[in-house]
């Protein structure tokens, strides 16, 4: 494994990569109502990533046919915009999505619950998003890999819930997916030792029910195998002397 350390300068292009990734999030999001398709939300995030003059890394990656990754409700990760598939009230909704700047990738993912939605649905949003904020308490120098899956996992069983296996964080820099890989769960204490300008996608994908998870038949969509909720929650940090950067936030 060859973990890529960023300069200063290329942990500052892929803040500024991050920053207009967070804006496309916040204009999607103001469009996440019922009676959209993710097939038109699709487009009006690939129509504002070209408009900032950067490329959407998602499109055709490894034969990916759309921009964003828009998976609802029991759909983990890697759902296929579609014009049918329209967006109805308490619809959980998540946008994995990244671009390219200056040769540079950012990729973050949100959870959105459209109008009215359940308790439980509340709480597996938001257990997703703090699982994170644990899981970087332990991204500074000193810590090793594995203490930050670890934290995410006692997070999100504290509360009831699972946590993918089969999928994920990830490096990222040059290329979207780099070393090291960043699993969510397993013991505190293993892995490599963090150091500073490693860049590190952490994101966490919980499921209201059981951890496992199948691929449909369009060889892309991730489901929960028991068809119960699923929320996903992902930055971009940057490792320093000091405390994490989220490189993927205004």
């Amino acid at each position: 494994m060859s973990v890529s350390i960023k300069s200063e300068h290329e942990i500052e292009l892929m803040r500024h990569a991050g920053h207009l990734l967070e804006q496309v999030h916040d204009e999607l999001a103001s469009h996440i109502k019922p009676g959209i398709s993710t097939k038109e939300l699709d487009r009006i995030g690939e129509d504002m990533i070209r408009s900032m003059g950067c490329i959407p890394n998602f499109k055709n990656y490894q034969g990916f046919p759309a921009s964003f990754c828009i998976s609802l409700n029991d759909e983990v990760v890697h759902g296929i915009p579609s014009r049918h598939k329209i967006i109805q009230e308490g619809d959980l909704v998540k946008i994995d999505a990244g671009l390219i700047y200056k040769g540079y990738h950012s990729d973050s993912a949100k959870t959105h619950g459209v109008g009215v939605i359940s308790e439980e649905d509340r709480k597996l949003i938001e257990v997703a998003k703090e699982s994170f904020y644990e899981g970087i308490k332990f991204a500074k120098l000193g810590y090793r890999l594995s203490d930050i899956s670890h934290a995410i996992q006692a997070h999100v069983e504290k509360h009831g819930f699972s946590v993918v296996r089969d999928l994920v964080g990830h490096g990222v820099g040059v290329d979207l997916h780099e070393d090291p890989q960043i699993p969510n769960y397993g013991p505190a204490g293993k892995g490599p030792r963090l150091q500073e300008g490693m860049v590190l996608a952490i994101e966490p994908m919980i499921n209201a029910g059981r951890y496992q998870v199948k691929t449909l038949a369009d060889g892309w969509t991730i489901v929960t195998v028991d068809g119960k909720k699923s929320a996903h929650y992902e930055h971009t940090i940057a490792i320093t002397n000091d405390e994490p950067i989220i490189l993927s936030s205004l």
